[in-house]
């Protein structure tokens, strides 16, 4: 189970709130929920009563009493229904079905190409989906949200990706209307990097208020959490670091048509490549990884290489966002240290030494797992909305 019991970098309204209390599990009373969200005694009588029948709160042992009748006490019932949570990456597809506190249940991880198309990955998410609720023993009546991750900027308001590089075919298709003709529940669609910080932060920094998560794969991109909420920017594209331009890379192209991408020059594809180029026989960013694991010098010095163009730019992402965390995540995190202490080294070295006095780099603990826990996240934080409970009382 993943700490949420802090509250959502997806924002807390109203009665969100009062669910964000009651997701840690600890038992509360109607008037203790009313003093800690500020809600009228009236408000959280009415949403614990509406939850209680909707099964989503079970009352628990009664609070001790300070004379006349005990008080009830009320918790929060994870299994009531669950979420579907899919990471749909360039070359995989993850997929989970959670409880409401984030408790995965069942997964299914393969390989598979984004540039398929949106109907046939979709097509297969949806065929896995069922497949996991039938193995679960639930009923499809149970599901009330899906949260999916995309390789690609995403207009959030919609939930079409808009003219994503390594998407085919994807460009502005309605992902949500699509899923809802063959599961007819809320779909919240967003960039892979910015779910990937909601899993992260939930499950290993539910604390810390600002932290950017790095994903360094087949592209690479940063997902970024300030003030304890995650910023996706004007047009959904706050950390989109992956086009920054490196000065070691100037005449480097890149396929986003410009030359010197940060992507162009540390991503898993643009390691292999530089390695080829000194005669290794290496041909995708896994190879160099197995390879780093091996102890091939070559790899490890390309790898820290990589670190410190990352570093480079993540240089100016300190300064401008000053985080406590950077955690580094993506399937060339899967190198280790090496890729970390090329990244360490710059950014300890160029930033200014209060912006780094208490800030870690760090491997991400949440690993290939933390897509599909921020789409879990997503997925749960609409279910457990009052816009959410509202459709679910209304179903």
């Amino acid at each position: 189970m993943v700490d949420i019991s802090r509250g959502s970098a997806l924002g807390i309204s109203g009665a969100s709130e009062l669910f964000q209390l009651l997701r840690d599990g600890v038992p509360r009373t109607r008037a203790s929920l009313a003093l800690a969200t500020g809600l009228a005694r009236s408000t959280v009588a009415a949403r614990v009563d509406e939850l209680m029948r909707l099964g989503l709160v079970t009352p628990v042992s009664d609070a001790a009493s300070t004379g006349g009748r005990p008080p009830s006490q009320f918790a929060l019932n994870p299994a009531a229904r669950i979420v579907l949570a899919a990471d749909l990456g360039a070359s995989h597809a993850s997929l989970a079905v959670t409880d409401l506190a984030g408790s995965v249940l069942a997964q299914r991880r393969e390989r598979m190409d984004i540039a398929q198309g949106p109907e046939a990955v979709l097509g297969w998410m949806v065929d896995a989906a069922l497949a996991l609720i039938a193995e679960l023993g639930r009923d499809r009546r149970d599901l009330v949200a899906i949260g999916i991750g995309v390789p690609g900027p995403v207009e959030h308001s919609t939930g079409r990706p808009v003219n994503p590089p390594i998407m085919p075919g994807w460009n502005r298709f309605d992902v949500p209307g699509w899923v809802q003709q063959h599961l007819e529940v809320p779909v919240l669609v967003d960039n892979d990097v910015n779910i990937m910080a909601l899993g992260e932060r939930a499950l290993a920094w539910p604390h810390v208020e600002h932290l950017v998560f790095v994903k360094v794969a087949t592209g690479i991109g940063s997902g970024i959490i300030s003030g304890g909420l995650l910023q996706r920017g004007a047009q959904g594209i706050a950390g989109d670091i992956g086009h920054v331009r490196v000065a070691r890379g100037a005449d480097v192209p890149c396929h986003c048509g410009n030359r010197g991408c940060l992507e162009a020059l540390a991503s898993g594809p643009a390691i292999a490549r530089a390695l080829r180029e000194q005669g290794v026989d290496v041909r995708t960013g896994g190879e160099v990884v197995d390879l780093v694991k091996r102890g091939d010098l070559d790899a490890i010095q390309a790898v820290r290489q990589a670190g410190r163009d990352i570093g480079e730019v993540l240089t100016a992402c300190v300064s401008l966002i000053n985080p406590s965390v950077i955690a580094i995540g993506g399937s060339m995190a899967r190198a280790g240290e090496h890729l970390i202490a090329g990244v360490r080294e710059v950014v300890y070295t160029r930033s200014m030494p209060l912006a780094t006095e208490h800030l870690a780099i760090v491997q991400s603990a949440a690993a290939e797992n933390a897509a599909v826990l921020g789409a879990a996240m997503l997925a749960i934080h609409h279910a457990l909305s009052p816009e959410g409970i509202d459709a679910l009382a209304a179903r």
